[in-house]
């Protein structure tokens, strides 16, 4: 058993920390992999030029350089903007902050293509058939278009979710007291680098793991024709037992 020293509560600390950023920066990172992907469908040439901007320029700068480059210099864009408009208190960015926009942005790039990929794998003939039927976009949109289209996204977004949880000790080096922050912390006081980030290490997978299971159950779940399988694969294998006892 590794020997923390009394700094187990930290390392806790950190994880709850690194959890609450991953999950903000998914909902942010989801909402903007939307708008990108819906942009990128757009009849309007405008809205699919930006959205390849978007992507292909998010995609090819690392993500260390995206926090570094929004903490250090997004606030000082920020405070020479509103000195324009004569407010002049200086506004800063916390690490937190920080490392959620740069992560969403970042996660939404890459959500972008999948749920554009998503969307395009819907056949249209389907949505025309709904339509001649008299159904309404909202009613579409809801009952056709979204139970496939999350069924379809999920595997990419939970591997998109795992990259983002591990990129969040990035945001460590802009002061965000996260996991690996931590155990910096503790290995600073004790001398025993090893014992901190294996435990670091250990969080992390556990972590992965947990959320890998939630992953599958979600696609198990978005799959009705999986679940019914099942049930008659679990019918199929009583049977022959049933028909012995009569």
């Amino acid at each position: 058993m590794f020997d923390l020293q009394g700094f187990g509560p930290l390392l806790l600390s950190g994880a709850l920390v690194t959890i609450k950023l991953a999950i903000v920066s998914l909902i942010f990172g989801m909402i903007l992999g939307l708008l990108g992907a819906s942009a990128k469908l757009s009849n309007v040439w405008i809205f699919r030029k930006l959205a390849t901007i978007y992507t292909s320029t998010m995609r090819g700068i690392p993500e260390l350089l995206l926090v570094l480059f929004i903490y250090n210099g997004g606030f000082i864009l920020l405070n020479a903007i509103f000195n324009k408009f004569g407010y002049h208190e200086y506004i800063e960015f916390s690490p937190f902050l920080a490392g959620v926009m740069a992560l969403s942005i970042a996660f939404g790039a890459y959500a972008t293509e999948v749920f554009r990929m998503a969307m395009q794998e819907i056949p249209i003939g389907q949505r025309e058939a709904a339509e001649a039927i008299g159904m309404r976009p909202m009613q579409i949109y809801f009952r056709i278009t979204m139970p496939q289209f999350w069924q379809l996204a999920l595997p990419g977004l939970g591997n998109l979710f795992l990259v983002l949880l591990k990129d969040t000790a990035l945001v460590s080096v802009v002061g965000l007291q996260d996991i690996i922050f931590q155990a910096d912390r503790g290995k600073e006081a004790t001398q025993q680098s090893f014992t901190f980030y294996m435990a670091a290490a250990i969080i992390y997978l556990g972590l992965t793991v947990i959320i890998t299971g939630i992953v599958m159950w979600l696609e198990w779940r978005s799959n009705p024709a999986a679940r019914y399988a099942k049930r008659l694969n679990k019918q199929s294998s009583i049977f022959p037992i049933n028909l012995m006892k009569g």
